[in-house]
């Protein structure tokens, strides 16, 4: 699969994989049951919430959903919604014109060329309406169990700010996280950095005196003690 070998043939020090190993093994001990705040029962499910998260919270995405797929049970339902329609359903989401054009395009597609099924292979999923190289990552990592390393807000700032990454862009990102960190742990890894970014590590005043990790964190080794702040 294309998405899990970006940068294959990054050197690393042995001292950077210890650091990275000891980061690991800190976020796995404080977050030990992290995973997708996304509610789901299947892959399709998860696929239209994770569409529906652009710009939105999870927090409000699994309020829409919990109506919504009480509504439309399935790929099948969505390819027949009428447009205007799924707006209105959908519009505490946030650019809900652009989103309900996509749902219901992928869900023909879906239904039209897997039979009803949600793809596990990258290459066709980024060829869905709607769908980037994070929700396909989300989609095989969470779905389908496939290592896969999505970069969100979080995971972007975090990684960047723990010195796993001077990427520009996501998949600048997500390049060094693969070459980086474990397979093993791409998707663990994925939530342990978004719990992180959300409780600790947050844009506006990131409370790096409590953090577990500052002792191997770059920004706050360089910038943190720099600033004051």
């Amino acid at each position: 699969m294309r998405e899990n070998n970006l940068n294959g043939n990054m050197k690393i020090s042995e001292e950077e994989k210890e650091r990275i190993r000891k980061i690991l093994a800190l976020l796995e001990e404080s977050y030990p049951n992290a995973t997708t705040a996304l509610r789901y029962e299947n892959p399709f499910q998860l696929l239209v919430a994770t569409i529906l998260s652009a710009q939105c919270t999870d927090r409000r995405v699994n309020q829409v959903t919990a109506r919504l797929f009480k509504k439309y049970k399935g790929p099948e339902d969505f390819a027949r919604a009428e447009r205007h329609e799924l707006e209105e359903d959908i519009k505490e989401c946030g650019l809900f014109r652009s989103k309900s054009k996509n749902i219901i395009e992928t869900s023909r597609i879906i239904v039209e060329k897997y039979g009803g099924r949600v793809p596990d292979e990258f290459e066709e999923l980024i060829k869905l309406p709607g769908v980037g190289r994070k929700t396909a990552n989300v989609i095989l990592a969470n779905a389908f169990g496939k290592p896969a390393f999505a970069v969100d807000t979080h995971v972007f700032r975090v990684a960047r700010r723990l010195g796993f990454s001077d990427g520009k862009d996501p998949l600048g990102v997500e390049k060094d996280l693969t070459a980086k960190v474990p397979r093993e742990y791409w998707i663990k890894a994925h939530h342990w950095l978004i719990n992180h970014g959300r409780r600790v590590c947050t844009a506006r005043k990131p409370k790096c005196e409590n953090c577990v990790l500052k002792d191997s964190c770059r920004y706050y080794t360089y910038e943190y003690n720099r600033n004051g702040s």
